[in-house]
């Protein structure tokens, strides 16, 4: 998994490319980028999903921990271009309707002044 970071006015968008599973460490990655994010009061976070391939229990699992972080230090965390294969499985955990997800990134971006 690889992670990279650009600041769109002072929305942060992490965009993540690979597999965020257990087994190669990119549930760990994204807490941890999320929390240094956080650390540097960046409390507006847009996830970048459209070049994830695969997300395991793990990933899942790692992606509604960060949400949870991000809230209780009254942050926003959002998905940008949230893949086919994903969404399938964020409708079926019933996970779709805890996070707001977005396919164009400048109405994502805007969400965040609402």
């Amino acid at each position: 998994m690889q992670i990279g970071q650009r600041m769109v006015g002072d929305v942060a968008v992490v965009e993540l490319t690979g597999d965020i599973t257990l087994s190669k460490g990119g549930d760990v990655m994204i807490k941890d980028k999320v929390q240094s994010l956080l650390q540097q009061g960046n409390r507006k976070l847009l996830l970048d999903l459209g070049n994830v391939s695969y997300v395991d229990s793990a990933g899942l699992g790692q992606l509604v921990q960060v949400y949870a972080t991000t809230s209780h230090l009254g942050g926003s965390l959002k998905l940008l271009r949230v893949t086919k294969r994903l969404k399938d499985l964020l409708v079926l955990t019933k996970l779709l309707t805890v996070f707001e997800s977005y396919d164009d990134e400048t109405e994502a971006v805007a969400s965040f002044k609402k």
